[in-house]
């Protein structure tokens, strides 16, 4: 199986023309007959820094429902605290039209955007691993497919050239028995 392994490996080259570190990877392990799957999610998480993973563990606590309950009930609870309880008793720290709340909104956006954007990034760089392995692992699939069409074409070429050798070998024990008879 091997000789058949290498003959594909060749002729893939001879029409890929030059190939890259994928395809040379995946005809050294097609050759050598190892394994090429391997899970790279896991091995992409662990490569990750704590700042990475902190600011994915951001990113999905600032995208989840429970931050934006939290979030409004924050909200709703200065609102009532500036307007109607410290209205009433004084001098509220942050009357109506609510500076101060703005301006940490906005500190909050600032600094959330870019947190969610290094999750996004780092999202995409998975993906990519993800899209290059799956790559490698479906054409390991097809080159092992094809050797074994031609694995199986050439057991059946060998197949039809002992039929016909029997064949021949049958028409010529008739042939002597016909002669024998007449």
């Amino acid at each position: 199986m091997s000789k058949v392994i290498d003959d594909l490996a060749a002729k893939f080259l001879e029409v890929c023309g030059k190939s890259g570190e994928s395809e040379q990877r995946v005809i050294e392990r097609l050759t050598k007959r190892l394994h090429i799957s391997h899970n790279t999610a896991r091995e992409f998480e662990e490569s990750l820094t704590f700042g990475q993973r902190l600011a994915d563990r951001i990113a999905i606590f600032g995208g989840s429902w429970t931050f934006i309950l939290l979030f409004l009930a924050a909200l709703l609870a200065w609102i009532v605290l500036n307007t109607l309880i410290l209205s009433h008793i004084g001098k509220p720290f942050d009357a109506y039209p609510y500076i101060f709340l703005n301006l940490i909104l906005s500190m909050l956006a600032a600094l959330q955007a870019p947190v969610i954007m290094m999750s996004q990034n780092r999202h995409a760089a998975k993906d990519r691993v993800a899209a290059e392995h799956d790559y490698e692992v479906n054409l390991k699939a097809e080159l092992e497919i094809m050797a074994l069409h031609q694995k199986m074409d050439t057991l059946r070429e060998q197949q039809w050239t002992e039929l016909l050798k029997m064949q021949q070998e049958q028409i010529g024990l008739l042939t002597k028995l016909l002669a024998t008879r007449s």
